[in-house]
């Protein structure tokens, strides 16, 4: 059985690549994970991943504390500033400028633990930056969304902050809590975890492309050509300033990944609950997609060099 679910976690990339295209061929096939089933949806992908953590999982914070600071640092500063660039760079529409910046401002996601396994990185230290970068998110994303999007439309920098706090750290605390005082139930359940992960996060995707099918394939181009660019560079720049830093080639394909590879759950969840415009969700959902395919990209060419 634990085979069959590890095949089918690391099919993920190709897995929401078809869910993808197929909500853009007939979008009623997905459209009615919608609402609440998405926040409900990232709520219990955040709570596998708190399922899985342990004291354990920090210990790379102590021994290691640089490599964990310089990847956070990239996540915080290089994304958000590469989000409100490209917005500009390639003059989008206010709301996909916005659903841009947003994403860029998420943390890692469980995704990219996924792909660190997948290209032999290092799976504790993405562990550790996916949880912290997380937990950081819940000041940083509002604060740094709100900060950026000023040009473009007022944003309720609290309400993103409540909805953080709701589907981020709540979901993980409970993970935490279930996996310290119950952890022979846990132990049961955590196999099961990253395959529904995967099937959620790809539900999520599916459902955001399918309600936005004909503004994608009408005006998405730019879009697309702003997302590959966002994500293309934060591969690159992550990887070539931590192998600069630290000479190790393992720690800068996990800092890679890393700042690469976003929330998009997350960005879906904050931009339909906090705008009124549901156009704001689709560079999230379309960025999920690219950085999927990129992150598959970046195994093929990485996971035989360490």
């Amino acid at each position: 059985m634990n085979s069959y679910l590890q095949k089918f976690t690391a099919a993920f990339p190709w897995i929401v690549t078809l869910f993808s295209f197929g909500a853009l061929i007939h979008p009623p096939f997905f459209i009615w994970f919608s609402g609440s089933l998405i926040t409900l949806g990232l709520g219990g992908i955040m709570l596998g991943m708190g399922l899985t953590l342990q004291a354990s999982d920090f210990k790379q914070i102590v021994k290691h504390p640089k490599w964990v600071l310089v990847g956070i640092g990239l996540q915080f500063i290089v994304m958000p500033s590469l989000g409100w660039g490209l917005g500009k760079a390639f003059n989008l529409p206010p709301f996909f400028a916005v659903g841009l910046i947003l994403v860029a401002c998420c943390p890692g996601g469980t995704a990219s633990n996924v792909i660190a396994y997948l290209a032999k990185a290092n799976v504790a230290l993405s562990v550790c930056m996916t949880t912290l970068s997380t937990l950081a998110a819940i000041i940083m994303t509002p604060f740094l969304t709100s900060q950026l999007s000023g040009n473009y439309v007022n944003v309720n920098a609290m309400g993103l902050f409540y909805s953080t706090l709701k589907v981020v750290l709540f979901p993980i605390l409970l993970g935490v809590i279930l996996n310290r005082y119950f952890p022979k139930r846990t132990a049961k359940v955590l196999p099961f975890a990253p395959p529904v992960a995967v099937l959620l996060i790809t539900l999520i995707v599916a459902s955001i492309i399918g309600q936005g099918k004909e503004i994608i394939l009408n005006s998405g181009i730019s879009l697309i050509l702003a997302l590959m660019s966002l994500h293309v560079i934060g591969f690159a720049l992550g990887f070539f300033i931590s192998l600069w830093l630290f000479k190790n080639w393992g720690v800068a394909k996990t800092i890679s990944i890393e700042v690469g590879m976003q929330n998009s759950g997350l960005g879906v969840v904050l931009a339909r609950e906090n705008f009124t415009n549901p156009m704001v969700a689709i560079p999230a959902a379309v960025s999920s997609l690219i950085h999927s395919l990129l992150g598959s990209l970046f195994v093929s060419l990485f996971k035989d060099k360490s």
